[in-house]
């Protein structure tokens, strides 16, 4: 396949053919593949044989208006993934309330900058891409599940490595923006299974942690940083501190991420592992003083994976060098992770921290073969797995 059949589809649903003619010259020389419906019955027969990338949308159109259409294509789980930005009138504010809610992703208001117009489609796109493949993967986790439970138990271990590859893979999709971080996914998982395991080896955590929790934590925390895809890389790679207006702008990398991986988790049609995935991404830049985003919430308001997982990214990004810093010391780190015990983490992950702290030093310098063993093994035991992960 090539040419247009490659090219990314961009739906335009009007009733106005001179609108549709004014779009498309807009677009359709920007790499796009431009199709049009001339009224909301045609468009949703449409969108239901062949779904588009993105769908631009008028309001007023008679019989079936764009805000059945929209709310049509957001109520089926087959649709509801396209991205709908609404084309709108200056003065319809009200109407533009209504399409949100309806579910409506974007509007652009008319008079439009074709520029902006373009930036839109492209960001839908850019995250309509992210969530495709969160939801593919999720649908052949579904169908792995299926066959587990027909009993075809020799498949365990298999999809359990196929888990671990795809969700690794899909979150090197933010990593691989960013050349510095290097091993970074490999380091933090190690470190956040370590202390969660020191964790349930206390007791305290006993309803909570078990040898299933620690293991989708390391499968699930890669996920942590996934919604920087959707972060310009003016700002993600930016050499100096970022701006105020900067900073809100990535701070946004936690809801791109959460919701993305709440949008696969809802496809599933109940919480599985990517639940854990969806509260890493959403809160693991929250402070257990309240002081975090983007909630601000405090405590144990916090969930304990994405409690977990801030000490462990946090240390891995001191130790490591950073478009905008040089590594720190372990020594360092450490004291900034011990002064942060009780205002930005949790007590109890700081101590299990410093209770493995030989152990992530050799992880962190890349060695720690030898001494993560003996934790790990008795983990796989309690899993009723004898081989020891990789």
């Amino acid at each position: 396949m090539g040419g247009r059949e490659s090219l990314p589809v961009v739906l335009i649903v009007d009733d106005l053919e001179a609108n549709t003619r004014l779009l498309a010259r807009l677009i359709e020389p920007k790499g796009f593949v431009v199709l049009s419906a001339h009224g909301g019955e045609e468009a949703l027969e449409y969108v239901r044989d062949y779904p588009p990338d993105v769908i631009l949308l008028d309001l007023m159109m008679p019989e079936v208006d764009g805000f059945e259409v929209c709310r049509q294509l957001k109520d089926s789980a087959a649709t509801r993934h396209i991205p709908v930005i609404i084309i709108t009138g200056v003065m319809e504010r009200e109407a533009n309330l209504r399409a949100l809610e309806v579910g409506a992703d974007d509007f652009i208001v008319k008079p439009f900058d074709s520029l902006l117009l373009l930036a839109r489609i492209r960001n839908c796109l850019r995250s309509k891409m992210l969530q495709d493949q969160v939801m593919d993967y999720q649908r052949r986790l579904e169908e792995y599940n299926e066959k587990l439970r027909e009993g075809i138990a020799e498949r365990t271990a298999q999809l359990a490595r196929t888990q671990h590859t795809t969700v690794f893979s899909l979150a090197k999709l933010a990593e691989s923006r960013d050349t510095e971080t290097g091993a970074h996914l490999e380091r933090m998982r190690s470190y956040t299974r370590e202390i969660a395991i020191v964790l349930m080896e206390s007791g305290k955590y006993g309803e909570v942690i078990s040898p299933s929790f620690v293991e989708h934590l390391f499968m699930s925390c890669p996920l942590h940083d996934i919604g920087k895809v959707g972060i310009p890389d003016c700002i993600l790679l930016k050499p100096g501190k970022l701006s105020s207006q900067e900073f809100e702008i990535m701070k946004t990398h936690t809801t791109i991420g959460g919701d993305t991986l709440q949008v696969a988790d809802l496809e599933a049609g109940s919480e599985s592992f990517l639940a854990m995935g969806r509260d890493i991404a959403y809160y693991h830049h929250e402070r257990w003083d309240g002081k975090g985003y983007p909630k601000g919430l405090t405590g144990e308001e916090i969930p304990l994976a994405a409690r977990i997982t801030a000490v462990s990214d946090v240390y891995d990004a001191l130790t490591c060098r950073r478009p905008y810093k040089e590594p720190f010391s372990h020594e360092k780190s450490v004291d900034i992770i011990v002064s942060g015990r009780g205002s930005q983490f949790d007590p109890d992950i700081v101590d299990a921290f410093l209770a493995r702290e030989a152990t992530i030093v050799g992880i962190n310098e890349g060695h720690a073969d030898e001494l993560a063993v003996p934790s790990i093994v008795k983990l796989n035991q309690l899993l009723g797995s004898p081989a020891v992960p990789k």
